[in-house]
This record gives structure tokens, C-alpha cells and sequence, in this order.
């Protein structure tokens, strides 16, 4: 390695004492190379000239001949360089550029004895000398912690992660344009905010030097957006990025993208089939089928999805009532009596006893699309009471093989006196010694205090949902450049 990169920079010396730009400020591209494919036959019948620009992938020199592959962000081309016809040029290709480099080539097409497009090269220059070599094996990095750490070189040497990219892409701006289609405005809310709500969990904690305060990454976007319900619009969304200061494991970074929907006065069938539409929209749009094939086995997202309450899932996992079990006494002496292998000591409040209970035995054995209706309401402290059950919440979550893709609230809470004893109750765990439990907010409870409106609320991890699109194992293939232990902290 050391040898190469001593090359290189001597290789890079030797283009300027003769007069090349190893660095130009700019290329003269004329086509890329999908486009150059795709009028192939017709630009050899007109002898055309063509300016492409890309990286130099491959070099292999027969004699008097000189083959390279080169590919730009469409696609892949082979160029050929021939002695006879420019000997300084050939010679300069052979000997001053190596795999990695970006170049500038012009020339004309034609094909093969093999039959393979090519470009035949007439000019060219250098547009970015790499100083340091790709990956040795082209069939891209294997070491995990590399691809992660180096990500544009796992984009450069595996195709398999490019198309993982563009796919979250499309599936992105389907969504988004799914939404404008049925009247939803795009806004944009802090990620700075004085008071982290919106979810339970641990906030990061930055300082304003200006101001002499310290600020909170969000953690959610809902309670701005819920004020601008009060302030008349009533179909809006958010797609941004969220921060929670938890662990990192196969289905949580600590940051990740998600969209944020509310709409007012929507009904609850009218919602939920609703965004059982969008879901299948992204699918087809980005896939091509509401069809996906995820470790050999295949999920139907075509609507409706089967429901089932939480109550349901719990009881059916593992035999135990929580409308019985109403303590966190109560619920761990049932779960040892059952030989559950469930730690609750960590967790403060009825409701983290619940969610805990329901990860460790319910939620993985949910594998086809499938609604979660009503969680308690101790889960969920900012959501409306289920108007048939003050047990439960007005909630829904689309779980797809144990993961949870979609958390939607079907009825929002609106009462400002029950929101502010959701917030006191909140607030009393926080003192118990709650990490993750809401404080406060003011602001908000003023807010709704001059009346929002009955709605609808949505969250959908993007990540997680791309996650189920590509068949991806852990939520850092999802992200591009995800959270990692520094090489060497400071």
C-alpha cells in the first residue's frame, strides 16, 4: 500500500512537469453514460463525438491497444485507447493513470469483434488523480466496520449498496409525492428545541453559547406540528431527521428519518386506510409490487392488513392479561410465575414494564403486515383515551417481522386539561428517576389551549422502511453514514 500511494503521488508530479492539470476546476461532459448507451447504434451511424466524464475502474493494455472500464453515477462504458493513432496520449493513459482516477474522455463509438460498446478515445485528461487505491477485490468491502466507516468506498465497490440508495430515494419521493397529491402541505419545525416532547426518550443535550442555554436535539417533531394545527392548517407533514440518545443495535441509530403527518378532522377508518394507500403506493412506485421477498419469505402489503389490539398480542404471546395485570408488582410476579426470562428493574412506570414485556415476547412473533391496535394508555401519554376503553389508547403500529414501521394515533389528544395531567404524570416519573419521560411544556399546553382540532397523527421510520424494501439486516445498511465509535477519541 505504502509503495502505491508513493506511486501515485509520483505519478501526479509527473502530469504537472508535463503540463496536465491533475485537478481541473471543471469537465466539458457532454452526455452521460446511460444516455451514451441508449443512442449507441445511432451516434456510430452519425460518427458523433462524445465528451464523457467518470471513474477509471479497470486498465488492461494489449500492446499497442489500451481497454479501461469507466463509469459515471448511470452507468459503465469501455474505452479504448490505440497507439498508432495518438502514441503520446496512449502512453500518457498507461503510464500516469491508474484505477480510481476520475478522467475526461472524448472520441467516437463503435463496437467490438466481441460485441462490446466502446468508446474509441481521441483526447482526454485527468479531472481527479486519486492518491489512494480502491478496495483490492472489485466485488466491493467485506469488513463491516470499513463499509460504515468509508461508506464511499462501499458505494464505489458494491453495486448491491448504490441500489440500496437509490431505492430509499425513490421511496422518499414517492412518499412525499403521495402526500402533495392528496393536499398535504410539507413544512419544516425545529431540531433545536428548549424542551425535548413529542416521545418518550432520552434527549442529547447541545448549549447555545449566544442565548446561555442548553438546547435539546428533537427527539420528535409532533408537538410543533400539532401548533400548526391550531394555527389552520390541517394537513401537513415533516420528513426529517430525529435524534434519541439510546443504544444502538440492529433496529435503532441514534439518528434516523422519519416522516411526521397530522390531519385534522380525518376519521379513523378513513386514516388507517388511508395510509395502508400510501404504503402501497411506495412499494409499487419503488419496488414495482406490494410484494416483498425478505429472507425467502414473501409479505403481502396489498390492503387491508389483518388487525389485533395489543391486549391480543400480549395474551396470545404469552398468556398473560394486562387489563388484569394493572401494576408493575402485579405484572413481574405473573411474568416469573410464567418462567418469562424478563428483567423490569430498569423500568420506571407501568408503561415501560408493558413495552418491555411486549418486545421480549410479543412483537417478534409478529411477522406478515399486521395492525396493533390500542396500546395502553400508559405507553402512550400524549395520546387520546380510547373512547370505548380509558384503559387504552387511540393508537395503532404497523409491525412487519417484529419491527414496527408505522406508529399511527387515530384520535390525537386535544383536551389541554387532560394533556396537562399527562404532562404532571410525566413529570411524576421523571422524579421516580425516568430518563425517557416527557417534562413539561408550557408552550404546547398554551397552544392547544386556544383549541387544535381533532386529527390524526403518523410516524413512519424511513429507515426501518427500507430496511423492509431491501431486505436489510441492520438499520446501518439503511443509513448512509451511520452513528460509530470514533477510531480514536479525543
Amino acid at each position: 500500500m505504502a509503495d502505491e500511494i508513493i506511486a501515485r503521488h509520483e505519478k501526479l508530479n509527473t502530469l504537472r512537469a508535463e503540463g496536465m492539470e491533475p485537478y481541473p476546476p471543471g469537465a466539458e461532459r457532454t452526455a452521460t453514460i446511460v444516455e451514451t448507451l441508449a443512442h449507441f447504434a445511432s451516434w456510430v451511424e452519425e460518427a458523433r463525438e462524445v465528451t464523457l466524464a467518470g471513474r477509471v475502474m479497470t486498465i488492461r493494455v494489449h500492446g499497442g491497444l489500451l481497454f479501461a472500464d469507466v463509469c459515471d453515477a448511470t452507468g459503465r462504458i469501455q474505452i479504448a485507447f490505440k497507439e498508432d493513432i495518438d502514441g503520446a496520449g496512449f502512453a500518457r493513459m498507461r503510464d500516469r493513470i491508474d484505477p480510481a482516477d476520475i478522467v475526461e474522455i472524448t472520441g467516437t463509438l463503435f463496437t467490438t469483434k466481441r460485441g462490446e460498446q466502446t468508446m474509441l478515445v481521441r483526447t482526454w485528461r485527468p479531472l481527479a488523480k486519486a492518491l489512494l487505491p480502491l478496495p483490492e477485490k472489485w466485488h466491493g468491502l467485506s469488513d463491516v466496520e470499513i463499509r460504515f466507516r468509508e461508506r464511499e468506498l462501499d458505494l464505489l465497490t458494491n453495486a448491491e449498496v448504490r441500489e440500496r440508495f437509490l431505492l430509499r430515494s425513490r421511496a422518499i419521493h414517492a412518499m412525499r409525492t403521495f402526500l402533495h397529491e392528496q393536499g398535504f402541505m410539507e413544512v419544516e419545525t425545529p431540531i433545536l428545541q428548549s424542551i425535548a416532547g413529542g416521545a418518550s426518550a432520552r434527549p442529547f443535550v447541545t448549549r447555545h453559547n449566544a442565548l446561555g442555554v442548553d438546547l435539546y436535539l428533537r427527539i420528535a417533531p409532533e408537538l410543533y406540528l400539532k401548533r400548526l394545527l391550531v394555527g389552520g392548517f390541517e394537513k401537513i407533514f415533516e420528513i426529517g431527521r430525529c435524534f434519541r440518545n439510546e443504544g444502538i443495535d440492529y433496529a435503532h441509530n441514534p439518528e434516523f428519518t422519519i416522516m411526521e403527518l397530522y390531519w385534522a378532522y380525518a376519521r379513523k377508518e378513513e386514516f388507517l386506510s388511508f395510509l395502508e394507500e400510501l404504503l402501497g403506493r411506495v412499494l409499487t412506485e419503488t419496488i414495482g409490487s406490494t410484494t416483498v421477498t425478505h429472507e425467502g419469505e414473501t409479505l403481502d402489503f396489498a390492503s387491508p392488513w389483518p388487525r389485533m389490539t395489543f391486549r391480543d398480542a400480549v395474551m396470545n404471546a404469552c398468556g398473560l392479561d394486562i387489563d388484569v395485570l394493572r401494576t408493575p408488582d402485579a405484572l413481574a410476579k405473573a411474568a416469573k410465575a410464567k418462567k418469562l426470562d424478563i428483567n423490569f428493574s430498569d423500568c420506571v412506570g407501568l408503561g415501560a414494564c408493558y413495552d418491555e414485556l411486549y418486545k421480549r415476547v410479543a412483537r417478534s412473533q409478529i411477522i406478515r403486515p399486521t395492525w396493533i391496535l390500542d396500546y395502553p394508555i400508559e405507553m402512550k401519554p400524549l395520546t387520546r383515551i380510547h373512547p370505548d376503553d380509558p384503559t387504552k389508547s387511540a393508537s395503532a403500529q404497523l409491525v412487519v417481522r417484529g419491527a414496527e414501521i408505522i406508529n399511527a394515533f387515530y384520535h390525537e389528544l386535544n383536551d389541554p386539561e387532560d394533556q396537562r395531567k399527562r404532562f404532571e404524570e410525566q413529570q411524576a416519573l421523571r422524579e421516580q428517576g425516568s430518563t425517557e419521560a416527557q417534562p413539561m411544556d408550557e408552550p404546547f399546553l398554551r397552544a392547544i389551549a386556544h383549541g387544535m382540532p381533532p386529527a390524526a397523527g403518523v410516524g413512519i421510520g424511513i429507515d426501518r422502511l427500507v430496511m423492509l424494501l431491501t431486505g436489510a439486516h441492520n438499520i446501518k445498511e439503511t443509513i448512509l453514514f451511520p452513528t460509530l465509535r470514533p477510531e480514536h477519541p479525543v
